[in-house]
């Protein structure tokens, strides 16, 4: 019975027994991701604008599905050092082929990756080098007082073309999620991640514009203008109100990046290796709250339809967070403890690594660190993935085993 403490000795075996896929994958990966954020940057300049933003947008999902098939590549590479995977093929179950695992991984790791909001880092990044490669351009227009297009390229679409790209990408999506479900030909999962996140990009803008018209809508209401008046009185009332909210938005943001990133990739990670479920009737099995799903799930359709409606957003955010946690629980509450443990050191260590090696090698001018500085960044990310997709798996695999060997394998799927 493995202990939940050998976890940090467990990753460091797997990242070392898988250190060249590894770094080959995220190299690869980390390639790719440039070429796509320079063409979404020079491809949004030129005649015919609207077309060149929805290329951009395009790039852009390009850009995140790149992402999943990187991480789903570096998870897969780790399968042939789990003892897990050793069990399974010891019980006759086939190897999975890495496209058969991305197919399936594809559409649930698109709405963890949206519910989460992972791909604002990636329109970031784009920002970022748009910035970067066209500064002259926006400098020279600031100069001479004229509109600049630099930095634009993902608010500038139209909201009307936002739209209708929004409504061509929604019937796909509804397609491949049926074909999906249907469990029909290869690489539909995939068309329906690709779908999903096409979807949500090209109806950005379109979303926005009706967001702010009901903004201002909303604002004029006199029930909201009361609800606002009565908020600012608590405000100023109540004692420690200033003290406690600001404490909960200071500390809450750190608990996300510590507790609920973390189990939103472990998700991830127990797609590629087969044992996970999204479904609320595994999560409450057992329980006095299975009698629930059951009187739901016996309703009128109009009430399930209602029901999926209000708190869809929710299940999708948290649920497979919740049965991650699960799943971690039967390995033992202080694997989960370990595994954030690690988490944060990994990411915090890292950058602290990085920051002392600045330190170390100094340099007389500071300008230097515009052509030392990515490699160095590069490396620092490349061993902090590598480690951070290793320790992913150790988890997986400590629960798994713990589960096996009590004779309650992870068999969701």
């Amino acid at each position: 019975m493995p202990s939940p403490y050998s976890l940090p000795a467990h990753a460091l075996r797997l990242a070392g027994k898988c250190a060249l896929p590894l770094a080959l994958w995220f190299a690869a990966g980390e390639l790719v991701r440039f070429v796509l954020l320079y063409g979404a940057t020079e491809i949004a300049y030129g005649d015919l604008r609207q077309v060149r933003l929805v290329g951009t947008m395009t790039l852009l999902t390009f850009i995140v599905l790149a992402a999943m098939t990187v991480t789903t590549g570096m998870l897969h590479s780790l399968r042939g050092a789990l003892w897990e995977m050793r069990a399974r093929s010891g019980d006759g179950v086939a190897e999975e082929h890495f496209f058969r695992t991305l197919d399936r991984v594809a559409p649930a790791f698109a709405v963890l990756y949206l519910a989460w909001g992972f791909q604002v880092e990636d329109a970031r990044d784009i920002y970022q080098m748009d910035l970067f490669h066209h500064f002259y351009d926006m400098t020279d227009a600031a100069w001479f007082g004229e509109d600049s297009q630099v930095g634009r390229g993902l608010v500038d679409l139209d909201w009307r073309v936002s739209l209708g790209a929004m409504a061509v990408t929604f019937l796909l999506k509804l397609l491949f999620a049926k074909l999906v479900e249907k469990q029909k030909g290869k690489f539909y999962g995939f068309l329906a991640a690709f779908s999903e996140f096409a979807f949500v990009f090209y109806g950005l803008n379109a979303t926005l514009a009706a967001a702010q018209l009901r903004s201002d809508w909303v604002e004029h209401r006199n029930v909201v203008a009361n609800t606002e008046h009565v908020w600012a009185q608590a405000e100023k009332s109540v004692p420690l109100w200033d003290t406690v909210t600001g404490a909960i938005g200071d500390v809450w943001p750190l608990i996300t990046d510590a507790v609920a990133v973390p189990l939103a990739w472990l998700t991830v990670a127990m797609l590629v290796f087969g044992a996970y479920s999204d479904q609320t009737r595994t999560l409450v099995k057992g329980t006095r709250l299975e009698r629930g799903v059951d009187r739901l799930e016996g309703s009128h359709d109009l009430t399930q339809r209602s029901f999926d409606q209000v708190t869809g957003g929710f299940r999708d955010r948290w649920l497979p967070l919740a049965n991650s946690l699960r799943m971690i629980f039967k390995g033992g509450l202080p694997l989960f403890g370990m595994m954030c443990l690690c988490y944060v050191s990994i990411t915090v260590g890292s950058e602290y690594a990085e920051r002392a090696v600045v330190k170390l090698i100094g340099a007389g001018s500071e300008w230097v660190w515009v052509f030392q500085g990515p490699p160095l960044t590069f490396v620092r990310q490349m061993i902090a993935t590598a480690l951070s997709m290793a320790l992913l798996a150790a988890t997986y695999d400590i629960a798994a085993t713990r589960a096996r060997l009590s004779g309650e394998p992870l068999d969701d799927v």
